[in-house]
């Protein structure tokens, strides 16, 4: 037997020690997550604050405060679209952008679904997608030839890949 195993068995028998567990965390007559109450009659008496409280994807969870600190950046892309275009990152904006569209959809996937995560990459990636756009048609309004452009983008992106997968390289190797 692998101690991987062991150790898995360990933490899950702890867990479901956790659960049944009687103390002075747990409410008396509580069964299952913290977050279920025991009886249908007690939820019907919380008040809203209470039940966005004791929520699955309330004010305690991750699932809450992800979403009110990621618009920081969806601020941060509209207060970007007041900068002139020369002075705007690609890389930056596209990895905005494809953070958006991942993350989107990503929130449908999962259990319990975070309609405000979806509702906040869905911004980012509309804000990326502005930028990505505004710096195309800059670098494309200063070429004659917008198949050139896109081949001097290309290459950008491919030198500035280059460049942080030997820095992670190094940083390895230095690391070992």
């Amino acid at each position: 037997m692998s101690s991987s195993r062991i150790g898995l068995r360990f933490f899950q028998n702890s867990r479901a020690a956790f659960r049944n567990a009687t103390g002075p965390f747990r409410r008396p007559g509580a069964q299952g997550f913290r977050f279920q109450s025991s009886d249908a009659a007690s939820a019907e008496q919380q008040s809203t604050f209470q039940r966005l409280w004791n929520s699955p994807i309330g004010v305690k969870t991750v699932h809450f405060w992800a979403p009110v600190m990621k618009w920081a950046l969806v601020i941060a892309g509209i207060s970007d679209l007041g900068r002139p275009a020369e002075k705007l990152s690609l890389t930056q904006n596209g990895a905005l952008t494809a953070t958006g569209i991942i993350w989107t959809r990503w929130c449908m996937i999962i259990t319990p679904k975070n309609y405000l995560l979806a509702a906040v990459n869905f911004f980012l990636g509309c804000v990326g997608v502005v930028q990505v756009t505004r710096i195309f048609n800059y670098r494309r309004s200063l070429k004659d030839s917008p198949v050139e452009t896109v081949k001097e983008l290309e290459t950008e992106v491919v030198d500035q890949a280059k460049a942080v997968a030997s820095e992670a390289e190094a940083a390895v190797k230095k690391s070992n």
